[in-house]
């Protein structure tokens, strides 16, 4: 979802450079990626594409991790008496998963990206659509007792987000210390009196980069959003994803799927009858965390709310409080007991740093990759580096599937992403385009046992000007059940076929060309 504008001379000038041939996006480039991390996956997927590596023989991979430096594993959770090495206890709990060549591949493609933060004993639940993520987002609200730390790009002053507020004053009068987090481009229509009532009634509400530079707490970076989607609750449950807080997700993504009816929404274009003429809910994913994983997206939620100067204590959980009086570091995470079997990771971006993690991620687990890649996205304007690798992948025999948006509330995005269909058909992608709604989520599963959830979409705004977050969730439990929903958005898509797309006609053609030409800028 976007609001947009707020477009720079620089990002001008760096399109039509870019477009020119004359420069590589930032976002795309090798300089981007930590020293030689893409680089080695790509040894990686070399050595896969050489014989039985694509079956995900055990063999080949270890060959391949072999071959370059690794970075250190970091593990949080339940410990293993027997195995003293953090990267060996993440290998032998993904084992008992099934797939376990598989898994360990992508551990160690994951660790050669550089230092990995993974935590251990997690339970892990798809949220699929608005209806089934408020109903789990509401409920855990409702049971909180120490404190709620919510965070959304879009935040509305109606349906949905009406009683997300209702219920989050309810909380603070309960003496629940609650906090909210909004971002000021994309919540620019929901009046300021729909914030002041949730002050007035004792939650701490903060406006994300405001765009007056009078408001600023900081330095001014109107271009910079806060793109994340964050609940916690206390030190028991956190939720991420794709899904803010709007109307658009009031009802299902498909007939018969339920849910309230969400009436005239207003999308990220900012304009309600592009968002209202769906009939049904706005396709998306969010993901349900308990375990050592949730104080993590407490700390993201804190690094933020102190990084913008936000006024209004957070408060402390019980065992947050306790390791501060033990006098370890008041800045970690405080340990929270096994809740499940996932192994966990969060990647945070920051438009300050000069790595996007989450696409370095991506990008080295698509160049790695031996059996499969499942990647679903709702803004798809990738840049010539992963289409490389896309088709790569497909070319070494691995079976790569995109499900894509047949229409958005950013139709030059839609475009500039179809400007790749005719080099991905000819590579042997396999290509779906969901039309019967709008298509928001951000998912990837790689070879089964590398799933991804999160904000992050491959274009220009995610990848270089946003703060975003996803976590990576390995295993082959969880990739059975993300393959499962991949596989009903594959039925309720349609396939792209080569050999029509390369008939299509000379304005569609023209329209990709303007797509690619704007992507910089959308």
């Amino acid at each position: 979802m976007r609001r947009r504008g707020w477009l720079s001379v620089a990002g001008i000038a760096a399109t039509l450079l870019a477009v020119a041939g004359c420069v590589t996006s930032p976002a795309r480039g090798r300089s981007l990626a930590p020293a030689g991390a893409a680089a080695q996956a790509s040894t990686s997927a070399a050595t896969s594409a050489n014989g039985s590596a694509n079956r995900g023989d055990a063999g080949a991979g270890s060959a391949a991790a072999g071959s370059a430096p690794r970075g250190r594993i970091n593990l949080v959770g339940a410990a293993d008496a027997a195995v003293a090495d953090d990267a060996a206890v993440a290998e032998r709990t993904l084992a008992r998963e099934g797939r376990a060549s598989l898994a360990a591949h992508h551990l160690e493609v994951l660790a050669r990206t550089g230092e990995v933060d993974l935590y251990r004993g997690n339970a892990a639940r798809l949220l699929v659509d608005g209806p089934a993520t408020f109903a789990a987002m509401k409920a855990a609200i409702a049971r909180a007792r120490h404190r709620v730390l919510l965070e959304s790009y879009i935040v509305e002053g109606v349906g949905v987000a009406a009683e997300i507020a209702a219920l989050l004053q309810q909380t603070a009068a309960r003496g629940v210390r609650v906090a909210l987090l909004y971002d000021a481009v994309g919540s620019f229509g929901t009046p300021d009196t729909f914030f002041e009532a949730l002050r007035a009634r004792g939650v701490a509400t903060c406006a994300f980069n405001p765009l007056p530079p009078r408001a600023r707490r900081g330095d001014w970076a109107p271009t910079n959003r806060d793109h994340r989607k964050i609940l916690v609750v206390d030190d028991e449950v956190a939720f991420t994803g794709g899904i803010n807080i709007s109307r658009v997700y009031g009802s299902g993504s498909h007939p018969g799927s339920g849910g309230s009816g969400r009436g005239a929404g207003s999308g990220d274009s900012g304009d309600p009858a592009k968002a209202g003429d769906d009939d049904n809910g706005w396709r998306d994913t969010q993901i349900e965390l308990r375990g050592p994983v949730v104080p993590a997206l407490a700390q993201q939620f804190a690094n933020s709310w102190h990084a913008q100067r936000c006024s209004g204590d957070l408060g402390r959980t019980p065992a947050a409080a306790s390791r501060a009086a033990s006098g370890r570091a008041a800045a970690a995470p405080a340990a929270v007991a096994p809740r499940g079997e996932r192994v966990v990771k969060v990647i945070a971006t920051d438009p300050r740093e000069p790595v996007n993690r989450v696409y370095t991620s991506l990008l080295a687990a698509v160049e790695a990759a031996r059996v499969s890649v499942a990647l679903t996205m709702a803004y798809f304007a990738p840049g010539d580096e992963m289409v490389n690798a896309l088709c790569a992948a497909a070319a070494r025999g691995v079976d790569v599937q995109l499900v894509l948006p047949g229409k958005s509330d950013v139709a030059l995005v839609l475009h500039a992403g179809r400007s790749y269909y005719q080099r991905l058909l000819d590579a042997g992608v396999r290509l779906y385009e969901m039309e019967h709604t709008t298509m928001h989520a951000k998912t990837a599963l790689v070879d089964g046992v590398f799933a991804t959830v999160g904000s992050t979409n491959l274009d220009w705004r995610s990848l270089v000007d946003n703060y975003e977050l996803n976590v990576v969730v390995l295993g082959d439990d969880f990739g059975q059940e993300v393959r499962a929903m991949f596989e009903r958005d594959v039925a309720r898509s349609r396939p792209i076929d080569a050999a029509a797309w390369a008939r299509r006609p000379l304005s569609q053609r023209v329209l990709e060309w303007v797509g690619r030409l704007a992507e910089r800028w959308l």
